[in-house]
């Protein structure tokens, strides 16, 4: 089943990348028209009919430094540019955003919800450019066609796959700090109050049934906590109220300066992607590579986001190695180019290209996407 877990984990990190990018460009007075095109770019390129047909083929999920490569080559799909630093900084920000949603995610099967409201935020997006909403449209359906059969221990697997993916992933965030929802050793304290999941009951009976079903006995008991109904099942239809909120956009109502990130413990990540996900992360780097992005470099002028409160942070973050120093700040948009994201995930995808070519097949399915894209 975690072969069904990749299109959820890409569709719900890029609606968090996309909250993110549109809350700090417009709070840094970024031009509509600037916005308006690092946005319309990037969603265009992520639910590009080729590239999402490749995501939804049944696969193993990719190692974090896999997944983030591709998402590098996806937030470069604009005249936006970030340095490896600040893309680490923006890969953390995506993955406890979306952990946090899937820890409070009430019943498995809700995992939908929280996909599709991250799916209707990007159409609200695009609403002004018909062909990219009819492409996030197109995936939704497929969505729906690939998700809406399975049964509810098949969701609670895809849950706890995404979970054990996030298990060392415990990075500060100052929003969550703030509202509680965080402890100081970057874990989260969930609550243990509020709506019961949609089927199941208000705890604080026990009942005694006897063989023919019928109820002989109750008695109540003190649960320790202050329980309500579940409230109405949301849609899980092309359109719909979602009635959950996990997956929405918690962005919207903060101010530039409350997103900051630490690190509490680091990543235990292995710099050599799972085996079983070298050939289709071969593959996907060529898909994203064969956009042209190199020739917006050239004739436009591209501008870096810089998830650190200074440049100096920046430096300092990048000359360490560490994607986040334990008390660096975020974000400032500036006017310059950066050439160096480019390079080094080039020598990346260089580097998988180089171990899919010693296997027979997956080089020229490659190739033949790639050409496909080169035609788009």
């Amino acid at each position: 089943m975690s072969m069904k877990t990749l299109p959820l984990l890409f569709i719900n990190l890029g609606g968090e990348m996309l909250y993110i990018l549109d809350q700090r460009l417009r709070a840094q007075n970024t031009s509509d028209d600037n916005t308006h095109k690092v946005i319309n770019d990037i969603i265009g390129t992520m639910f590009n009919k080729g590239f999402m047909e490749e995501l939804l083929v049944p696969q193993e999920l990719y190692s974090h430094r896999a997944l983030r490569t591709v998402l590098t080559r996806l937030a470069h799909a604009s005249i936006m540019r970030l340095n490896p630093a600040s893309m680490d900084r923006l890969y953390e920000l995506m993955v406890m955003a979306f952990k946090y949603q899937i820890l409070l995610c009430p019943r498995p099967r809700d995992l939908l919800l929280i996909s599709y409201n991250h799916i209707d935020a990007l159409k609200e997006f695009v609403k002004d450019t018909p062909i990219i909403a009819n492409q996030v449209d197109e995936t939704h359906r497929k969505i729906i066609e690939m998700y809406t059969p399975l049964s509810e221990s098949e969701f609670q697997l895809l849950r706890q796959t995404l979970l054990i993916f996030f298990q060392d992933m415990h990075v500060r965030v100052s929003l969550f700090l703030t509202n509680k929802v965080q402890n100081p050793n970057g874990r989260f304290a969930l609550p243990t109050t509020g709506p019961v999941p949609l089927g199941s009951e208000v705890p604080g009976f026990i009942r005694v049934f006897n063989s023919r079903g019928k109820e002989m006995r109750r008695w109540e008991f003190p649960t320790g906590g202050s329980y309500t109904n579940p409230p109405q099942e949301g849609s899980f239809e092309l359109f719909g109220n979602r009635v959950i909120r996990l997956g929405t956009n918690m962005y919207s109502v903060t101010q530039p300066d409350e997103t900051h990130t630490s690190k509490s413990s680091s990543l235990k990540d292995s710099s050599v992607p799972n085996p079983l996900a070298k050939e289709e992360l071969n593959l996907l780097a060529h898909l994203m590579g064969g956009m042209e992005v190199e020739s917006l470099v050239h004739s436009e002028i591209c501008f870096r986001v810089n998830l650190f409160s200074s440049d100096q942070e920046e430096e300092q973050a990048s000359a360490s190695g560490e994607g986040v120093a334990s008390l660096f700040e975020v974000i400032s948009i500036q006017a310059t180019q950066d050439v160096q994201t480019n390079t080094e995930l080039a020598r990346i995808v260089e580097e998988f290209a180089e171990e899919g070519s010693q296997s027979e097949g997956p080089s020229s399915k490659g190739d033949d996407l790639l050409a496909m894209m080169d035609e788009l």
